[in-house]
Protein backbone atom coordinates (compact mmCIF):
# COMPACT_ATOMS: atom_id res chain seq x y z
CA UNK A 1 0.00 0.00 0.00
CA UNK A 2 2.93 2.83 1.14
CA UNK A 3 4.70 1.94 -2.40
CA UNK A 4 1.43 2.81 -4.41
CA UNK A 5 0.93 5.72 -2.04
CA UNK A 6 4.99 7.03 -3.58
CA UNK A 7 3.97 6.13 -6.79
CA UNK A 8 1.06 8.39 -7.20
CA UNK A 9 3.10 11.22 -5.05
CA UNK A 10 5.63 10.24 -7.76
CA UNK A 11 3.43 10.63 -10.48
CA UNK A 12 2.15 13.96 -8.75
CA UNK A 13 5.94 15.62 -8.92
CA UNK A 14 6.16 14.57 -12.62
CA UNK A 15 2.74 15.91 -13.68
CA UNK A 16 3.51 19.16 -11.57
CA UNK A 17 7.00 19.56 -12.83
CA UNK A 18 5.97 19.18 -16.43
CA UNK A 19 3.48 21.92 -15.98
CA UNK A 20 6.55 24.39 -14.71
CA UNK A 21 8.24 26.13 -17.55
CA UNK A 22 12.10 27.09 -18.24
CA UNK A 23 11.80 30.61 -18.77
CA UNK A 24 14.84 32.45 -19.65
CA UNK A 25 16.26 34.45 -17.42
CA UNK A 26 15.78 37.97 -19.38
CA UNK A 27 18.77 39.90 -17.60
CA UNK A 28 21.61 37.19 -17.73
CA UNK A 29 25.06 38.04 -18.04
CA UNK A 30 26.10 35.36 -19.87
CA UNK A 31 23.78 35.79 -22.98
CA UNK A 32 24.28 39.91 -22.50
CA UNK A 33 28.14 40.03 -22.59
CA UNK A 34 28.45 39.47 -26.67
CA UNK A 35 25.01 39.93 -27.19
CA UNK A 36 25.15 43.51 -28.80
CA UNK A 37 26.63 44.38 -32.07
CA UNK A 38 29.77 46.97 -31.97
CA UNK A 39 28.90 50.50 -32.63
CA UNK A 40 30.45 51.95 -35.67
CA UNK A 41 32.89 54.52 -35.56
CA UNK A 42 34.20 53.15 -31.65
CA UNK A 43 34.01 49.43 -32.15
CA UNK A 44 32.69 48.80 -28.87
CA UNK A 45 29.64 47.10 -27.75
CA UNK A 46 27.17 49.71 -25.60
CA UNK A 47 27.30 48.49 -22.25
CA UNK A 48 24.38 47.73 -19.97
CA UNK A 49 23.19 47.71 -16.32
CA UNK A 50 24.43 45.04 -14.60
CA UNK A 51 22.23 42.07 -13.63
CA UNK A 52 22.34 43.29 -9.62
CA UNK A 53 20.91 46.18 -10.61
CA UNK A 54 18.39 45.25 -13.32
CA UNK A 55 16.88 42.80 -10.55
CA UNK A 56 16.84 45.58 -7.71
CA UNK A 57 14.53 47.47 -10.03
CA UNK A 58 10.43 46.96 -8.73
CA UNK A 59 8.50 45.13 -10.41
CA UNK A 60 5.09 47.26 -12.35
CA UNK A 61 2.41 44.37 -13.37
CA UNK A 62 -0.51 46.38 -14.07
CA UNK A 63 -3.24 46.34 -16.27
CA UNK A 64 -4.27 49.39 -18.64
CA UNK A 65 -7.43 49.66 -20.22
CA UNK A 66 -8.23 51.65 -23.92
CA UNK A 67 -8.93 55.25 -23.92
CA UNK A 68 -12.02 56.03 -26.32
CA UNK A 69 -12.66 58.76 -28.20
CA UNK A 70 -15.66 60.91 -26.46
CA UNK A 71 -18.83 59.54 -27.25
CA UNK A 72 -17.32 56.01 -28.05
CA UNK A 73 -17.38 54.77 -24.48
CA UNK A 74 -19.03 51.70 -23.50
CA UNK A 75 -21.61 52.49 -21.28
CA UNK A 76 -20.43 52.25 -17.57
CA UNK A 77 -16.88 52.39 -18.76
CA UNK A 78 -15.66 55.39 -16.60
CA UNK A 79 -17.53 54.12 -13.57
CA UNK A 80 -15.66 51.11 -13.85
CA UNK A 81 -12.50 52.64 -14.15
CA UNK A 82 -12.48 54.76 -11.51
CA UNK A 83 -13.98 51.57 -9.47
CA UNK A 84 -11.94 48.77 -10.64
CA UNK A 85 -8.87 49.30 -9.24
CA UNK A 86 -5.21 48.14 -9.84
CA UNK A 87 -5.08 44.25 -11.03
CA UNK A 88 -2.11 42.23 -11.95
CA UNK A 89 -1.11 42.25 -15.82
CA UNK A 90 0.24 38.73 -15.93
CA UNK A 91 -0.82 35.81 -13.52
CA UNK A 92 2.07 33.22 -14.17
CA UNK A 93 0.12 30.77 -11.47
CA UNK A 94 -3.21 30.30 -13.58
CA UNK A 95 -1.05 29.89 -16.94
CA UNK A 96 -1.28 26.03 -17.43
CA UNK A 97 -0.98 25.75 -21.51
CA UNK A 98 1.26 26.85 -24.24
CA UNK A 99 -2.17 28.62 -25.29
CA UNK A 100 -2.76 30.38 -21.86
CA UNK A 101 0.59 31.47 -22.32
CA UNK A 102 0.69 32.97 -25.47
CA UNK A 103 -3.47 34.67 -24.45
CA UNK A 104 -1.06 35.83 -21.62
CA UNK A 105 1.40 37.65 -24.35
CA UNK A 106 -0.87 39.22 -26.08
CA UNK A 107 -2.43 41.14 -22.88
CA UNK A 108 1.02 41.85 -22.43
CA UNK A 109 1.45 42.66 -26.20
CA UNK A 110 -1.67 45.23 -25.79
CA UNK A 111 -2.09 46.47 -22.68
CA UNK A 112 1.81 47.43 -21.38
CA UNK A 113 2.30 51.12 -21.04
CA UNK A 114 5.40 52.96 -20.21
CA UNK A 115 5.15 53.59 -16.29
CA UNK A 116 7.60 56.65 -16.30
CA UNK A 117 5.11 58.75 -18.72
CA UNK A 118 1.89 58.20 -16.62
CA UNK A 119 0.46 60.87 -15.36
CA UNK A 120 -2.19 61.99 -12.53
CA UNK A 121 -3.32 64.84 -14.10
CA UNK A 122 -7.73 65.87 -13.66
CA UNK A 123 -6.97 68.63 -16.24
CA UNK A 124 -5.02 66.47 -18.63
CA UNK A 125 -8.07 63.27 -18.32
CA UNK A 126 -10.50 66.02 -18.18
CA UNK A 127 -9.43 67.31 -22.19
CA UNK A 128 -9.35 63.35 -22.57
CA UNK A 129 -12.75 63.02 -22.59
CA UNK A 130 -13.15 66.24 -23.66
CA UNK A 131 -14.83 65.57 -27.47
CA UNK A 132 -14.56 69.55 -27.66
CA UNK A 133 -10.39 69.68 -27.31
CA UNK A 134 -10.35 66.54 -29.43
CA UNK A 135 -12.30 68.13 -32.36
CA UNK A 136 -9.78 71.32 -31.69
CA UNK A 137 -6.22 68.95 -31.86
CA UNK A 138 -8.06 67.01 -34.74
CA UNK A 139 -7.17 63.66 -33.03
CA UNK A 140 -7.47 60.56 -35.22
CA UNK A 141 -9.76 57.65 -33.79
CA UNK A 142 -9.60 54.02 -34.42
CA UNK A 143 -12.21 52.13 -36.43
CA UNK A 144 -12.96 50.25 -32.81
CA UNK A 145 -13.50 53.65 -31.07
CA UNK A 146 -9.88 54.07 -29.22
CA UNK A 147 -7.90 56.50 -29.17
CA UNK A 148 -4.43 54.75 -30.14
CA UNK A 149 -1.74 55.12 -28.32
CA UNK A 150 -3.41 56.15 -25.17
CA UNK A 151 -4.51 53.81 -21.78
CA UNK A 152 -6.01 54.38 -18.46
CA UNK A 153 -4.20 53.01 -15.59
CA UNK A 154 -5.75 52.48 -12.24
CA UNK A 155 -3.18 52.85 -10.09
CA UNK A 156 -2.90 52.60 -5.85
CA UNK A 157 -2.49 56.58 -5.86
CA UNK A 158 -5.31 56.57 -8.80
CA UNK A 159 -6.14 56.58 -12.30
CA UNK A 160 -3.87 57.50 -14.62
CA UNK A 161 -2.94 58.27 -18.39
CA UNK A 162 -0.67 56.62 -19.36
CA UNK A 163 1.36 55.60 -23.52
CA UNK A 164 1.08 52.36 -24.56
CA UNK A 165 3.82 50.26 -25.46
CA UNK A 166 4.02 47.47 -27.61
CA UNK A 167 0.53 48.26 -28.67
CA UNK A 168 1.35 52.07 -29.30
CA UNK A 169 4.16 50.96 -32.58
CA UNK A 170 3.28 47.62 -33.51
CA UNK A 171 -0.59 47.78 -34.57
CA UNK A 172 -2.08 48.06 -38.32
CA UNK A 173 -5.27 48.74 -39.37
CA UNK A 174 -5.88 46.86 -42.55
CA UNK A 175 -9.61 46.64 -43.60
CA UNK A 176 -10.82 48.61 -40.74
CA UNK A 177 -9.27 45.31 -38.15
CA UNK A 178 -6.15 45.92 -36.09
CA UNK A 179 -3.46 43.67 -36.93
CA UNK A 180 -0.81 43.02 -34.06
CA UNK A 181 2.98 43.46 -35.47
CA UNK A 182 2.09 44.75 -38.51
CA UNK A 183 3.70 48.28 -38.13
CA UNK A 184 2.39 51.29 -37.34
CA UNK A 185 -0.54 53.42 -39.14
CA UNK A 186 -1.97 55.41 -36.89
CA UNK A 187 -1.55 58.74 -35.56
CA UNK A 188 -3.64 59.28 -32.36
CA UNK A 189 -3.71 62.04 -30.08
CA UNK A 190 -1.27 65.14 -29.65
CA UNK A 191 -2.09 65.16 -26.36
CA UNK A 192 0.54 61.86 -25.46
CA UNK A 193 3.09 64.63 -26.22
CA UNK A 194 1.65 65.84 -23.06
CA UNK A 195 3.25 62.19 -21.53
CA UNK A 196 6.11 61.75 -23.34
CA UNK A 197 7.61 65.43 -23.35
CA UNK A 198 10.41 66.47 -23.24
CA UNK A 199 11.63 63.00 -25.45
CA UNK A 200 10.22 59.81 -26.05
CA UNK A 201 12.13 58.16 -23.29
CA UNK A 202 11.68 55.18 -20.63
CA UNK A 203 13.62 57.43 -18.62
CA UNK A 204 12.24 60.25 -16.85
CA UNK A 205 15.16 62.89 -17.33
CA UNK A 206 14.79 64.86 -14.01
CA UNK A 207 16.79 68.13 -14.21
CA UNK A 208 17.15 68.49 -17.62
CA UNK A 209 15.45 71.50 -19.97
CA UNK A 210 14.04 69.91 -22.97
CA UNK A 211 16.81 70.46 -25.30
CA UNK A 212 18.88 68.46 -23.16
CA UNK A 213 16.68 65.96 -22.69
CA UNK A 214 16.49 65.11 -26.26
CA UNK A 215 20.06 65.61 -26.68
CA UNK A 216 20.41 62.82 -24.18
CA UNK A 217 18.42 60.56 -26.02
CA UNK A 218 19.79 61.35 -29.56
CA UNK A 219 23.07 62.71 -29.41
CA UNK A 220 26.37 60.38 -30.65
CA UNK A 221 29.21 62.32 -29.31
CA UNK A 222 31.79 60.27 -30.94
CA UNK A 223 30.51 61.47 -34.32
CA UNK A 224 32.21 64.11 -35.91
CA UNK A 225 29.82 67.45 -36.47
CA UNK A 226 26.89 65.64 -35.00
CA UNK A 227 23.84 66.65 -36.04
CA UNK A 228 21.90 66.56 -32.60
CA UNK A 229 24.32 68.85 -31.09
CA UNK A 230 21.40 71.73 -31.73
CA UNK A 231 19.53 69.86 -29.41
CA UNK A 232 21.25 71.45 -26.77
CA UNK A 233 19.93 74.87 -27.10
CA UNK A 234 16.73 74.44 -28.93
CA UNK A 235 13.61 75.88 -27.48
CA UNK A 236 10.65 73.42 -28.08
CA UNK A 237 8.50 74.75 -31.11
CA UNK A 238 11.87 74.12 -33.33
CA UNK A 239 12.78 70.63 -32.31
CA UNK A 240 8.71 69.65 -32.57
CA UNK A 241 8.39 69.73 -35.98
CA UNK A 242 11.17 67.34 -36.47
CA UNK A 243 8.68 64.50 -34.58
CA UNK A 244 5.62 65.42 -36.73
CA UNK A 245 3.32 64.34 -39.68
CA UNK A 246 6.43 63.16 -41.79
CA UNK A 247 7.86 60.54 -39.68
CA UNK A 248 4.91 59.10 -38.42
CA UNK A 249 2.44 59.11 -41.50
CA UNK A 250 5.46 57.27 -43.29
CA UNK A 251 5.48 54.52 -40.73
CA UNK A 252 8.50 55.93 -38.38
CA UNK A 253 8.96 56.21 -34.94
CA UNK A 254 12.59 57.93 -34.05
CA UNK A 255 13.14 55.86 -30.56
CA UNK A 256 15.79 57.27 -28.28
CA UNK A 257 19.23 55.95 -29.45
CA UNK A 258 17.88 56.66 -32.94
CA UNK A 259 17.21 60.19 -34.60
CA UNK A 260 14.78 62.31 -36.32
CA UNK A 261 17.12 63.29 -38.78
CA UNK A 262 17.68 60.00 -39.82
CA UNK A 263 14.77 57.86 -38.59
CA UNK A 264 13.70 54.07 -38.87
CA UNK A 265 10.13 52.87 -39.40
CA UNK A 266 8.93 50.61 -36.98
CA UNK A 267 9.32 47.25 -37.97
CA UNK A 268 7.23 44.53 -38.45
CA UNK A 269 7.52 41.20 -36.06
CA UNK A 270 5.57 38.92 -38.33
CA UNK A 271 8.09 35.87 -38.49
CA UNK A 272 10.36 37.41 -36.54
CA UNK A 273 10.96 34.09 -35.08
CA UNK A 274 12.60 33.33 -38.50
CA UNK A 275 14.98 36.12 -38.51
CA UNK A 276 18.57 36.30 -37.26
CA UNK A 277 19.22 39.95 -36.09
CA UNK A 278 17.27 42.59 -34.61
CA UNK A 279 16.95 46.01 -35.33
CA UNK A 280 17.46 47.38 -39.21
CA UNK A 281 20.78 47.81 -38.06
CA UNK A 282 21.13 44.82 -36.17
CA UNK A 283 22.05 45.90 -32.95
CA UNK A 284 21.71 42.63 -31.41
CA UNK A 285 21.58 39.49 -32.24
CA UNK A 286 18.31 37.37 -32.19
CA UNK A 287 19.85 33.85 -30.91
CA UNK A 288 16.47 32.24 -29.19
CA UNK A 289 13.52 33.61 -27.46
CA UNK A 290 15.67 34.92 -24.73
CA UNK A 291 17.23 37.39 -26.89
CA UNK A 292 13.48 39.11 -27.76
CA UNK A 293 12.79 38.83 -24.27
CA UNK A 294 15.88 41.66 -23.15
CA UNK A 295 15.49 43.26 -26.46
CA UNK A 296 11.67 44.22 -24.81
CA UNK A 297 13.24 45.20 -21.33
CA UNK A 298 16.29 47.21 -23.20
CA UNK A 299 13.91 49.45 -24.87
CA UNK A 300 11.29 49.86 -22.42
CA UNK A 301 13.10 50.51 -18.98
CA UNK A 302 16.33 49.38 -19.30
CA UNK A 303 18.83 50.78 -21.50
CA UNK A 304 22.24 52.34 -19.55
CA UNK A 305 23.04 55.40 -22.89
CA UNK A 306 26.85 54.29 -21.91
CA UNK A 307 29.04 53.71 -25.09
CA UNK A 308 32.86 53.18 -24.24
CA UNK A 309 33.93 56.17 -22.75
CA UNK A 310 30.83 57.90 -23.39
CA UNK A 311 28.23 58.48 -20.97
CA UNK A 312 24.77 60.53 -21.72
CA UNK A 313 23.29 60.09 -18.40
CA UNK A 314 23.76 62.10 -15.06
CA UNK A 315 24.62 59.71 -12.50
CA UNK A 316 21.57 60.34 -10.51
CA UNK A 317 19.73 59.62 -14.11
CA UNK A 318 21.40 56.44 -14.15
CA UNK A 319 18.77 53.81 -12.88
CA UNK A 320 15.66 51.31 -13.87
CA UNK A 321 12.77 52.77 -12.40
CA UNK A 322 11.03 49.45 -12.80
CA UNK A 323 11.17 45.93 -15.02
CA UNK A 324 8.23 43.90 -15.77
CA UNK A 325 7.97 40.03 -14.40
CA UNK A 326 10.38 37.82 -16.58
CA UNK A 327 7.26 35.84 -16.64
CA UNK A 328 5.33 38.75 -18.48
CA UNK A 329 7.89 39.27 -21.21
CA UNK A 330 8.38 35.36 -22.42
CA UNK A 331 4.78 35.39 -22.74
CA UNK A 332 5.39 38.44 -24.95
CA UNK A 333 7.67 36.88 -26.84
CA UNK A 334 5.20 33.33 -27.37
CA UNK A 335 2.90 36.06 -28.19
CA UNK A 336 5.20 37.44 -30.74
CA UNK A 337 6.64 34.70 -32.14
CA UNK A 338 3.18 33.01 -32.66
CA UNK A 339 2.01 36.19 -35.15
CA UNK A 340 0.28 35.48 -38.49
CA UNK A 341 0.09 37.25 -41.45
CA UNK A 342 -3.15 38.62 -42.28
CA UNK A 343 -5.06 37.05 -45.56
CA UNK A 344 -3.46 38.18 -48.70
CA UNK A 345 -6.12 39.78 -51.07
CA UNK A 346 -3.29 39.65 -53.98
CA UNK A 347 -3.68 36.06 -55.36
CA UNK A 348 -0.66 34.56 -58.08
CA UNK A 349 -1.90 34.75 -61.32
CA UNK A 350 -0.36 35.46 -64.91
CA UNK A 351 1.20 38.74 -64.50
CA UNK A 352 2.36 37.96 -60.88
CA UNK A 353 4.46 34.01 -62.25
CA UNK A 354 5.74 36.42 -64.51
CA UNK A 355 7.16 38.83 -62.22
CA UNK A 356 8.64 35.59 -59.88
CA UNK A 357 10.57 34.62 -62.92
CA UNK A 358 11.80 38.19 -63.09
CA UNK A 359 12.63 38.07 -59.68
CA UNK A 360 14.64 35.11 -60.03
CA UNK A 361 16.02 36.28 -63.46
CA UNK A 362 17.56 39.29 -61.92
CA UNK A 363 18.95 37.88 -59.10
CA UNK A 364 16.43 39.16 -55.91
CA UNK A 365 16.56 35.80 -54.81
CA UNK A 366 20.21 35.85 -53.70
CA UNK A 367 19.80 38.10 -50.97
CA UNK A 368 15.99 37.62 -50.03
CA UNK A 369 15.87 33.89 -50.70
CA UNK A 370 12.78 31.75 -50.14
CA UNK A 371 10.74 30.83 -47.89
CA UNK A 372 11.40 33.57 -45.90
CA UNK A 373 12.84 36.50 -48.71
CA UNK A 374 15.87 37.15 -46.93
CA UNK A 375 19.20 35.22 -46.53
CA UNK A 376 19.36 36.84 -42.63
CA UNK A 377 22.65 38.37 -43.70
CA UNK A 378 23.94 42.33 -43.05
CA UNK A 379 25.24 44.26 -45.74
CA UNK A 380 27.69 47.43 -45.71
CA UNK A 381 26.14 50.78 -45.14
CA UNK A 382 27.95 53.34 -47.71
CA UNK A 383 31.22 54.52 -46.45
CA UNK A 384 31.73 51.37 -43.72
CA UNK A 385 34.33 48.85 -43.87
CA UNK A 386 34.23 46.42 -41.27
CA UNK A 387 36.84 46.17 -38.93
CA UNK A 388 39.05 43.05 -38.96
CA UNK A 389 37.82 41.97 -34.93
CA UNK A 390 34.20 42.15 -35.95
CA UNK A 391 32.09 39.30 -34.48
CA UNK A 392 32.57 36.30 -35.89
CA UNK A 393 28.28 36.03 -35.26
CA UNK A 394 27.80 38.61 -37.70
CA UNK A 395 27.57 37.28 -41.39
CA UNK A 396 28.33 39.94 -43.60
CA UNK A 397 28.14 40.29 -47.34
CA UNK A 398 30.56 42.74 -48.34
CA UNK A 399 28.68 44.76 -50.53
CA UNK A 400 26.56 48.18 -50.06
CA UNK A 401 23.22 48.56 -51.51
CA UNK A 402 23.69 52.22 -50.98
CA UNK A 403 20.73 53.48 -49.19
CA UNK A 404 21.22 56.49 -46.79
CA UNK A 405 23.76 55.58 -44.47
CA UNK A 406 23.17 58.08 -41.72
CA UNK A 407 21.36 55.99 -39.49
CA UNK A 408 24.36 53.32 -39.80
CA UNK A 409 26.47 55.52 -39.36
CA UNK A 410 25.55 58.84 -37.42
CA UNK A 411 23.36 57.80 -34.71
CA UNK A 412 24.00 54.99 -31.33
CA UNK A 413 21.77 52.62 -33.46
CA UNK A 414 24.64 52.81 -35.98
CA UNK A 415 26.50 49.78 -36.23
CA UNK A 416 28.09 50.09 -40.01
CA UNK A 417 25.55 47.49 -41.30
CA UNK A 418 21.89 47.23 -42.48
CA UNK A 419 20.47 43.74 -42.72
CA UNK A 420 18.60 42.44 -45.67
CA UNK A 421 15.14 42.53 -44.94
CA UNK A 422 12.55 40.08 -45.30
CA UNK A 423 10.11 40.30 -48.22
CA UNK A 424 7.31 38.44 -46.67
CA UNK A 425 4.35 40.97 -46.51
CA UNK A 426 5.71 43.64 -48.22
CA UNK A 427 1.74 43.95 -49.27
CA UNK A 428 0.67 45.32 -45.83
CA UNK A 429 3.39 47.17 -44.75
CA UNK A 430 2.98 50.89 -46.90
CA UNK A 431 6.59 52.01 -46.85
CA UNK A 432 9.73 50.90 -47.97
CA UNK A 433 13.80 51.15 -46.71
CA UNK A 434 14.60 51.32 -43.60
CA UNK A 435 13.55 54.94 -43.18
CA UNK A 436 10.45 54.69 -44.77
CA UNK A 437 11.21 56.68 -47.39
CA UNK A 438 9.31 55.00 -50.27
CA UNK A 439 5.19 55.26 -49.92
CA UNK A 440 4.71 51.97 -52.14
CA UNK A 441 5.87 49.38 -53.82
CA UNK A 442 5.50 51.97 -57.22
CA UNK A 443 7.39 54.37 -55.99
CA UNK A 444 10.29 52.31 -54.89
CA UNK A 445 10.63 50.78 -58.61
CA UNK A 446 10.10 54.36 -60.34
CA UNK A 447 13.89 55.76 -61.89
CA UNK A 448 12.31 58.85 -60.75
CA UNK A 449 13.26 58.56 -56.95
CA UNK A 450 16.83 58.86 -57.78
CA UNK A 451 16.79 62.58 -58.87
CA UNK A 452 16.82 65.39 -56.36
CA UNK A 453 13.42 66.89 -58.02
CA UNK A 454 11.73 63.70 -56.73
CA UNK A 455 8.65 64.36 -54.36
CA UNK A 456 9.01 61.61 -51.61
CA UNK A 457 6.12 59.82 -50.80
CA UNK A 458 7.40 58.74 -46.93
CA UNK A 459 10.01 60.07 -44.66
CA UNK A 460 11.03 63.37 -45.20
CA UNK A 461 12.36 66.28 -42.99
CA UNK A 462 10.19 69.06 -42.83
CA UNK A 463 10.82 71.52 -45.62
CA UNK A 464 12.47 69.09 -47.79
CA UNK A 465 9.95 67.04 -50.05
CA UNK A 466 11.93 67.23 -53.28
CA UNK A 467 14.46 65.02 -52.20
CA UNK A 468 16.47 61.74 -53.95
CA UNK A 469 15.59 58.27 -52.66
CA UNK A 470 19.07 56.56 -53.26
CA UNK A 471 20.35 53.22 -53.40
CA UNK A 472 19.17 49.86 -53.88
CA UNK A 473 19.14 50.24 -57.76
CA UNK A 474 17.60 46.58 -58.69
CA UNK A 475 14.89 46.75 -60.86
CA UNK A 476 14.83 50.34 -62.00
CA UNK A 477 16.56 49.61 -65.53
CA UNK A 478 13.35 46.97 -66.05
CA UNK A 479 10.68 48.23 -68.24
CA UNK A 480 7.42 49.90 -67.54
CA UNK A 481 5.37 46.30 -67.74
CA UNK A 482 8.52 44.27 -66.39
CA UNK A 483 8.57 46.41 -63.19
CA UNK A 484 4.73 45.82 -63.04
CA UNK A 485 4.95 42.14 -62.89
CA UNK A 486 7.63 42.35 -60.61
CA UNK A 487 5.76 44.24 -57.62
CA UNK A 488 2.63 41.92 -58.78
CA UNK A 489 4.80 39.15 -57.54
CA UNK A 490 5.93 41.14 -54.69
CA UNK A 491 2.62 41.92 -53.41
CA UNK A 492 1.66 38.06 -53.71
CA UNK A 493 4.31 37.18 -50.56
Amino acid sequence: MGFRILGLMVLSILALCAQQRAIPKVWDENALKDWATPVAGLNVRPSHFSEKEYYAAPIDNVRTYPVYYPGREPEGYWQFLNAVGEKPLIEPAKLKTDRDWIEAGKRVFEESDVPAMRRIDPELAEDMRSLEVHRKIGTQVSPDGTIYGMRWVPTKMGLALGAGNCAGCHVRYIGGKPVHGAGFNMTGTPLIGQLAFPAASPIPLHGDPPGMAFYRNYGVPWVKDDIHERFKTMQPPEFFPLFGASIITSGGFPRWGGSPYYTTKVPDLIGFKDRKYIDHTATHQHRGIGDLMRYAALVTFAEAYEFGPHKLLRDDQRKIYFRQPDEALYALALYIYSLQPPPNPNKPDEKSQAGEKLFRREGCIGCHTPPFYTNNKLTLAEGFTPPPDRPKALDVLEISVRTDPGLALKTRKGTGYYKVPSLKGVWYRGHYLHDGAAASLEEMFDPDRLKDSHVRGGFHLPGQEKQAIRGHEFGLKLSAEERAQLIAFLKTL
